[in-house]
């Protein structure tokens, strides 16, 4: 009888661990089904103004239309990318919170810390590339260079004098600058910002010297007659700035750099929500609104799947190891 009584117990309990898988399985899959029902957020590990923020604001309107909810961009600015982007790799993965990844956050920061604090193929599954920014050498009209030749001789003149503003320590924009230096064989002193946007606001106020920044962002300084550029650092010259040389033309060889960006997700999200994500990213950088709009700011839309971008990522942090084993420069 006991024996019985046990085996009913057992069978009991087993029935209703599988109903209960049953029914979690159906929330699970009527969560991924009504996704998403309330807004989403677009982490962006820079402050406002800069390239990847004004990246994020072009394309979150059609992510708004395509998803039926609003995306709200979160400036997380901060470390040359790594404070958003780690706030993005430790939220919660259902699909409510997405990152506006970069070359700079996702591959030239990690390859270059010393204790990274997350791991860009580990922690974020990617959906689409986004964008290509070529990056452009721009200076404060007060400064007595009108090209990369005479920027050059002044830098070797006066080594250390001249100061470099960047996005942040370890941005794409601080080490394409400590690479130049390393080519040129001269000598900057960087000065670190939370952003694109507040270090070319100090910089056209002559609190420091130069940027290599983003030629979406510093076009229209250029044009206002607010900063000068003297060589775009791009395999072409940019067709927002055809009277521009490359580095290349200006007798620097070797050195080219561009800023892309992707849009990622924490790793664990559903796959389902994953590519929800996707198609709707595919689908606005395939409107001709999109599209127009990163034109007229010097853009090239890139539009990927998402093992092209894992290979993208793997490859730039093969180069940037290189870079960083060349030159023995660490982030903390």
């Amino acid at each position: 009888m006991m024996k019985l009584l046990k085996q009913y117990v057992v069978g009991f309990r087993l029935r209703q661990g599988l109903m209960s898988l049953g029914l979690s399985c159906l929330v699970v899959h009527a969560a991924v089904a009504a996704y998403p029902d309330r807004a989403l957020r677009l982490i962006v590990p820079f402050a406002p103004g800069g390239n990847i923020d004004i990246t994020a604001r072009t394309v979150s309107p059609g992510l708004t239309e395509t998803l039926g909810q609003v995306v709200v961009v979160d400036n997380r600015g901060g470390a040359g990318g790594r404070i958003g982007t780690e706030i993005a790799a430790k939220s919660p993965p259902d699909g409510y919170t997405l990152l506006l990844g970069s070359s700079g956050s996702l591959t030239v920061n990690p390859a270059f810390a010393t204790k990274p604090t997350y791991d860009p193929l580990r922690d974020f599954v990617p959906t689409s590339l986004v964008s290509n920014v070529p990056l452009v050498l721009v200076v404060h009209p007060s400064l007595p260079v009108r090209n990369a030749k005479e920027f050059i001789a002044l830098l070797k003149a006066k080594p250390g004098q001249v100061m470099m503003a960047s996005a942040g320590v370890g941005s794409n924009t601080h080490l394409t600058g400590e690479l130049f230096q390393v080519i040129a064989q001269v000598k900057l002193t960087h000065v670190p910002y939370k952003g694109s946007g507040p270090a070319l606001i100090d910089l056209m106020g002559g609190q420091t010297h130069c940027i290599f920044d983003q030629v979406t962002t510093s076009v229209g300084y250029v044009n206002a007659g607010k900063l000068r550029p003297l060589a775009v650092i791009s395999a072409k010259r940019s067709h927002v700035m055809p009277n521009v040389p490359t580095m290349a033309e200006s007798g620097v060889n070797d050195f080219e750099a561009s800023t892309y960006t992707g849009i990622f997700l924490p790793s664990a999200t559903p796959k389902d929500i994953v590519q929800r994500v996707y198609a709707a990213v595919v689908k606005v950088l395939d409107q001709t609104a999109t599209r127009e709009a990163f034109e007229r700011l010097g853009a090239e839309v890139i539009k990927s799947t998402p093992e092209e971008v894992t290979r993208r990522l793997r490859d730039d942090l093969v180069k940037w190891r290189k870079v960083q084993k060349q030159t023995g420069i660490t982030l903390d």
